[in-house]
């Protein structure tokens, strides 16, 4: 999928509270739309770029399939038309606009609508809003940004590869919206190699940037969850209360896709613990490390402490202490202080506190 513009933050709408539902009102900074329609049917193909929305319901009815994208959202009088020519609802329109909606699928008798977050991953995470609408012979889907994972769908209508030009506007549908979920699973490989990484660098040198990554990837399994949870939960509905619009036969299709959502949710919280144990192993090892370094301090401290208490009696001012006099005296008495150190050293090592028994070094993983 080709890269999208980078946005810190999602484009939302400025619908005022209060306002009469339905209102529609397009954020100055979203980009323009442009509109490209895919007409067919099992013998003849239209795929080309329209300048107005009446250009592209003109080729409504004389195509078994029509499929309309609008890639942009900064025009809300194309929205409006698009809408009028189509018989969409206003309130779904007024959601189209509105780029913070939850994922979720909304029946209005002659036509779906579906709410879908499309995912991609270029050092962080960034999500998209596609909304589609499906009636009984077309499709029309909005983007916020031009380029998205549909690529391969609109290469199979080219070439006219398996069924979807023997079928009708609800396989078509259902190929957008597999499309957009099987869209997570890179997402959840780049996420397996982060954390995989990660742990290595924690268990080689848990640094506080190797915390924030792992706060941070967090973060972001979390809104992948929330943008897959209500997908698997529609979807399950849709099979045990097909809408009219859908097939018996296409029905299976959304079945698979139901089933790939929730492989989709199994990895996210399988990634979601990953990234809890990685916490809990940062501060093990932070805590190991500090063990070590206290128990090197300790040692250190422990061996001086006799040494500094021979040097304090010959520190003190006694008028007569027979070792001064003795020319012997100074060497047997430095000679004493080093078996001393040498000694609790040999104890120290005995015990396992030092050499083989340091925790300075991890395990190899």
């Amino acid at each position: 999928m080709p890269r999208r513009p980078s946005k810190s933050t999602s484009v939302t709408s400025l619908r005022v509270p209060g306002s009469p539902p339905g209102t529609l009102i397009a954020h100055p900074d979203a980009a323009a739309p442009t509109i490209r329609v895919m007409a067919y049917g099992p013998d003849d193909l239209v795929d080309e770029g329209v300048a107005t929305p009446e250009e592209a319901h003109r080729l409504l009815g004389r195509y078994p399939v029509l499929w309309v994208n609008v890639d942009g959202l900064g025009s809300a009088a194309t929205v409006q038309s698009i809408g009028e020519l189509f018989g969409l609802h206003s309130l779904a329109l007024e959601d189209v606009l509105h780029t913070r909606q939850r994922p979720k699928l909304e029946d209005y008798d002659d036509h779906l609508y579906v709410i879908l977050l499309m995912a991609e991953y270029h050092e962080r995470l960034e999500t998209e809003q596609v909304s589609l609408f499906l009636g009984e012979s077309f499709v029309v889907t909005f983007q916020e940004y031009p380029g998205d994972c549909f690529e391969t769908i609109r290469k199979r209508l080219r070439e006219k590869r398996g069924q979807i030009r023997n079928r009708a506007a609800d396989y078509l549908a259902y190929c957008l919206i597999d499309a957009v979920i099987d869209g997570y699973f890179p997402v959840l490989e780049s996420y397996g190699d982060l954390l995989d990484s990660i742990e290595q660098d924690i268990g080689h040198r848990p640094t506080a940037d190797a915390l924030s990554d792992v706060q941070t990837t967090k973060r972001e399994l979390r809104r992948l969850r929330r943008a897959i949870w209500p997908v698997r939960d529609f979807l399950s509905t849709l099979q045990r209360e097909p809408s009219p619009l859908i097939s018996e036969h296409t029905v299976v299709y959304f079945r698979d896709c139901s089933d790939h959502a929730v492989r989709i949710l199994d990895l996210v919280e399988s990634y979601r613990e990953w990234s809890s144990d990685l916490t809990e192993l940062f501060i093990s090892t932070v805590n190991m490390r500090m063990n070590d370094i206290m128990r090197v301090l300790t040692i250190m401290a422990t061996i001086f402490i006799p040494l500094t208490f021979i040097a304090g009696i010959y520190g003190m001012n006694f008028r007569r202490m027979p070792e001064l006099e003795w020319s012997l005296g100074y060497p047997l008495v430095m000679a004493g202080m080093a078996a001393i150190g040498i000694a609790l050293l040999s104890f120290f090592r005995r015990k396992g506190w030092l050499g083989n028994g340091s925790l300075s070094r991890l395990p190899e993983r």
